[in-house]
């Protein structure tokens, strides 16, 4: 089997194992969170996690539309997230994949199951029953407002990311080198770090 198809593949098993994991995580920690709570704290949370969702669709947009060269200049001269900079843009494709396909997905997922608890809590302090009219009614107005709201706010991000690539991947490599030397969490192997301030090889 060929070289390429066998790391695509293997990018493609890490990807969806760590979507499972993360989506089973994230599932768990916010249905425990709302379920603790009333209904307009549940809804900030729900309008966060389409936030996130919409932040990451930015992030990896950005970076497959971002241009290496900017920041060979800056990583020459030691610029401090300058370096994780040109990896993210180097693999555009699979930071992309991870913003857009697992947490973008991710996020779209987790807020709709908990647009259901919130009405479901709304429902209920209203007295509506399981199934009322006034619970369906609260369903499909909640629940589209925040489709619209995250299909919106990504078609704003996308506009921002294409236009701003270069500042908000500039960002993105300095919280990615706080993570790796502040706090040693690895987001990058040490192949992908090679030669960051040369041109990109084919």
């Amino acid at each position: 089997m060929d070289i390429k198809i066998k790391k695509s593949l293997r990018f493609s098993l890490t990807i969806a194992v760590i979507t499972f994991v993360l989506a089973a995580i994230f599932s768990m920690i916010s249905s425990a969170i709302l379920n603790g709570v009333v209904w307009i704290v549940g809804l900030i949370i729900v309008l966060i996690i389409v936030f996130i969702g919409v932040i990451f669709d930015m992030l990896g947009i950005a970076s497959t539309a971002a241009d290496e060269k900017p920041f060979h200049a800056m990583a020459a001269e030691k610029v401090n997230g300058a370096k994780e900079a040109v990896v993210i843009v180097r693999n555009a494709d699979k930071f992309a994949s991870f913003c857009n396909d697992v947490i973008g997905d991710i996020s779209g997922i987790v807020s709709g199951t908990a647009t259901a608890v919130v009405v479901l809590q709304i429902s209920n302090l209203f007295g509506g029953g399981e199934g009322s009219t006034s619970q369906i009614v609260l369903s499909v107005v909640l629940t589209s407002l925040v489709a619209a709201l995250t299909v919106g706010g990504k078609a704003v991000g996308k506009t921002f990311a294409i236009n701003s690539s270069t500042r908000i991947i500039f960002f993105a490599g300095k919280v990615v080198a706080i993570l790796e030397n502040k706090f040693k969490i690895r987001i990058f192997s040490d192949e992908n770090k090679k030669n960051p301030s040369g041109q990109k090889e084919s």
